[in-house]
C-alpha cells in the first residue's frame, strides 16, 4: 500500500532566516545562536536564496576587508528549490537526491515560506514511519 505523506508533515516550521543585506559575520551569529545549517534568505517576505554554513565558512575565509565588500545576496544560492506543503515526502526526497541537495524551502499556497525540509527531517520521518509501520496520525 503506498503512503502520499505530505512534506509539510515532517517540515521544521518558521525557519531563522536572514537577509540579502546581512554580513558574513551576522549569518555565521544566526546559525551559531540558533543551531542550524541553512538560511533562507527573504525579500518582502518571498524566499530569493538559501545561504548554507558551508558557504559561510567559505567566505569566512577571506580577509577582513574582503569581507567587508560582501553580504548574504552576493554567496546565496539564487532560487533555491522550493516545494509546496502537500508534496509528497518521498517525491521531496527523490528531488533532493536528484538536485545532490540537503535542503528544499517548503511553501504555503500562496508562496510564502512554511518552514525548511532537511536531510535530518527526512531521517526522522524514515525512523518514524518505520517504527510506526506508517506515518503519524
Amino acid at each position: 500500500m503506498a503512503m502520499k505523506v505530505p512534506v509539510e508533515e515532517y517540515t521544521t516550521p518558521d525557519p531563522i532566516t536572514a537577509t540579502e543585506d546581512m554580513s558574513i559575520d551576522q549569518l555565521q551569529i544566526l546559525m551559531d545562536e540558533f543551531g542550524v545549517r541553512h538560511l533562507p534568505i527573504l525579500r518582502d517576505g518571498k524566499v530569493v536564496g538559501m545561504v548554507s554554513d558551508r558557504d559561510v565558512r567559505i567566505a569566512r575565509g577571506l580577509s577582513e576587508a574582503e569581507k567587508f565588500l560582501i553580504c548574504a545576496g552576493d554567496i546565496m544560492a539564487a532560487d533555491p528549490v522550493t516545494v509546496r506543503a502537500d508534496t509528497p515526502i518521498d517525491d521531496v526526497a527523490e528531488l533532493m537526491h536528484q538536485h545532490k541537495i540537503g535542503s528544499v524551502m517548503v511553501l504555503e499556497n500562496g508562496g510564502k515560506l512554511l518552514g525548511i525540509f532537511t536531510a535530518t527531517d527526512a531521517l526522522n520521518a524514515l525512523i518514524e514511519i518505520i517504527r510506526a509501520g506508517g506515518p503519524a496520525e
